[in-house]
């Protein structure tokens, strides 16, 4: 079984920037219920299915797959739920890591958020300045739950 370990992070200040550059991704949602997700991504000219099980601390299932661009444009622009998610991602390393930093446009641009994948859940890691608050247990965070309640929409 396809393992996700992962941690998330706000992200406190810009000190990140000019380490590498991005990759606009675009996102939606077919499935988007407790014990599942199912995702399809554009970005670049590649096209991605992925269906995630439930998170158990920073641990869920990830099964994903390449499809046709042209399919996934078809299924985000047809199928998917609204809003897509639309973001830069960025790569920078610290510390042996690399850390990914989603820069969120559309309806929840003013989010950024770093995710960092880890081997196990118990790996130590050493946090740069630009991470802040912790957000990994917080389902408000996770994408499919940004599609149906966007950042811009929180109080």
């Amino acid at each position: 079984m396809a393992k996700e370990i992962e941690r998330k992070f706000l992200v406190r200040d810009n000190t990140w920037r000019g380490q590498g550059g991005g990759k606009r991704y675009r996102q939606g949602y077919l499935c988007m219920v407790k014990e599942r997700t199912v995702r399809v991504r554009t970005t670049g000219d590649k096209g991605f299915i992925t269906i995630k099980g439930m998170s158990v601390g920073a641990t869920r299932s990830e099964y994903e797959y390449e499809i046709p661009l042209a399919d996934a444009i078809e299924m985000l622009d047809r199928l998917c739920e609204r809003p897509l998610i639309e973001k830069t991602r960025y790569r920078v390393s610290n510390e042996g890591l690399v850390w990914e930093i989603d820069e969120f446009e559309g309806d929840n641009r003013g989010l950024i958020i770093a995710e960092v994948e880890l081997k196990e859940e118990s790996q130590s890691i050493t946090l740069p300045g630009w991470v802040g608050q912790e957000v990994t247990g917080d389902s408000r965070y996770f994408n499919a739950n940004l599609a149906a309640n966007p950042f811009s929409k929180w109080e």
